[in-house]
């Protein structure tokens, strides 16, 4: 995505070229708006969301999924109740996208570990960055014999931040969810506690750590 493209000429692209009929967007519009992102992350809690399976289908008279990982819509079109965030922050434009998904979200919860506390992504942080993309693109042994060896650097790529950071170091985070994954058992029953108006309550026999 390039930086020098305003909101709404992102917004104009990527919203779904067929609106809605008036009276299916009313009904949609009148239900809880739920989001998913995914940031520096391996897609496990997308995958985990799906995990939820039919289990899902019992809330859709509730809830309406705004934007998730499995559509092209890359900001979401209007304020949300719920937003779930998976994935760490490692570069500039996993920050602008969390800030705006943080202004238009009531609630925000990180899911997973790489969310929480950085995850995976966050070993680099032990090392500069200078030496991760020397060892990434100039001695990497997948390095094709020959061919001219370069760190890319283009002004249409997002700047890769120099440590990899959790999403509450970066923006207000209202709850966690643990897990790598977490179960799609403990999104459900996070979700469904929200949208019939009871707290935030994740049993610690739910959480996964492994």
């Amino acid at each position: 995505m390039s930086h020098s493209h305003n909101k709404n000429e992102i917004l104009s692209h990527e919203l779904p070229a067929t609106p809605l009929d008036p009276k299916t967007q009313a009904e949609r519009d009148a239900k809880i708006q739920v989001a998913m992102i995914g940031l520096c992350g391996c897609w496990g809690c997308t995958l985990s969301f799906l995990d939820m399976d039919e289990r899902l289908l019992g809330l859709l008279d509730k809830v309406a999924i705004t934007r998730s990982s499995f559509t092209d819509v890359k900001r979401i079109p209007h304020r949300c109740t719920i937003g779930f965030v998976e994935g760490g922050v490692a570069n500039s434009e996993n920050i602008e996208t969390l800030e705006e998904f943080r202004e238009n979200c009531d609630i925000m919860i990180s899911v997973g570990a790489c969310a929480v506390w950085g995850g995976t992504p966050a070993m680099r942080n032990v090392v500069p960055l200078e030496e991760c993309l020397i060892e990434a693109y100039v001695d990497s042994p997948t390095a094709v014999e020959g061919a001219k060896k370069v760190i890319p650097f283009h002004e249409d790529l997002p700047i890769i931040t120099t440590k990899v950071k959790p999403l509450h170091e970066v923006v207000k985070i209202d709850y966690f969810i643990p897990g790598c994954p977490p179960d799609g058992d403990a999104i459900i029953k996070v979700l469904d506690d929200f949208v019939n108006g009871r707290g935030f309550d994740l049993p610690s026999e739910m959480n996964r750590y492994d």
